[in-house]
C-alpha cells in the first residue's frame, strides 16, 4: 500500500495528527508506506480560477502544490485529515482542495484518467475530530472531501469522526477513540490486501 497522509491541522501533534499517526501506524506496522505531508508547512496559494487549467489539465501557479500533484498521483490511498472549524475543514486542507481543480479539469474536460488497470482502485479516507458533539458537524467536511477525491480521480473509501474531542491531547487519553483509530487502519489493509 502507498499511502499519502495529507495532514491539515495547523497544530502539530493535535489531536487530528495523533488520529491520522495511529491509522498510519497501523498500516506502516503490516508492511505498507505511508508519506505524511503537513499543509500548513507547505507554501499553497489559492486557486485564482484563471481557466489555465481548463486547456491541459495543469495549474499554473508555481508553487508547493506542483509536487503534490505527482504524489496524488502515484498514491494508490490518500487520507485528508483535518479538524473541525465552523463545521468544515481548515483553511489549510480548504486550499488544497480547491487546488485540485487542476485534476478535475484533467479528469471531467480532457477525460484523462489515472491509469490502474492491473493495480489496486485507489481509495480515499477522510479522518476527522471535532470539539463538538453535533449531530451535522462533519456533514459539511465530508462532503467536501468526497468531491475532493472525486477530482483527484480517487473512490471514495469512506471517513472517521470523532465528536467530542476539545482539548489538546484528549485523543490520546481516550481509549475508545484510539481503538477505533487502530480498527480503521486494519480496515484500510485490509481493502488494501483483497483488491
Amino acid at each position: 500500500m502507498n499511502c499519502l497522509l495529507l495532514l491539515g491541522s495547523p497544530r502539530k501533534n493535535g489531536n487530528t495528527e495523533t488520529l491520522a499517526g495511529r491509522v498510519a501506524g497501523v498500516v506502516e506496522k503490516n508492511g505498507g508506506h505511508v508519506e505524511s505531508v503537513r499543509l500548513c508547512e507547505l507554501d499553497i496559494a489559492p486557486c485564482i480560477d484563471c481557466g489555465e487549467c481548463r486547456k491541459n489539465g495543469r495549474c499554473v501557479i508555481d508553487d508547493d502544490m506542483q509536487e503534490l500533484y505527482s504524489k496524488i498521483d502515484k498514491a494508490n490511498t490518500i487520507i485528508i485529515a483535518s479538524p473541525i472549524y465552523f463545521y468544515g475543514v481548515t483553511a489549510q486542507t480548504k486550499v488544497f482542495i480547491d487546488r485540485t481543480q487542476a485534476l478535475w479539469s484533467r479528469k471531467y474536460l480532457l477525460k484523462k484518467r489515472i491509469e490502474t488497470i492491473g493495480g489496486p482502485e485507489r481509495k480515499g479516507y477522510f479522518l476527522s475530530v471535532a470539539a463538538t458533539s453535533g449531530e451535522k458537524c462533519f456533514d459539511g467536511a465530508i462532503l467536501t472531501a468526497r468531491y475532493c477525491f472525486d477530482a483527484m480521480d480517487v473512490a471514495w473509501g469512506g471517513e472517521l469522526v470523532i465528536p467530542g474531542i476539545d482539548h489538546m491531547g484528549a485523543f490520546a487519553k481516550n481509549p475508545s477513540a484510539l481503538a477505533k483509530a487502530e480498527d480503521f487502519g486494519e480496515g484500510l489493509l485490509y481493502f488494501g490486501r483483497h483488491n
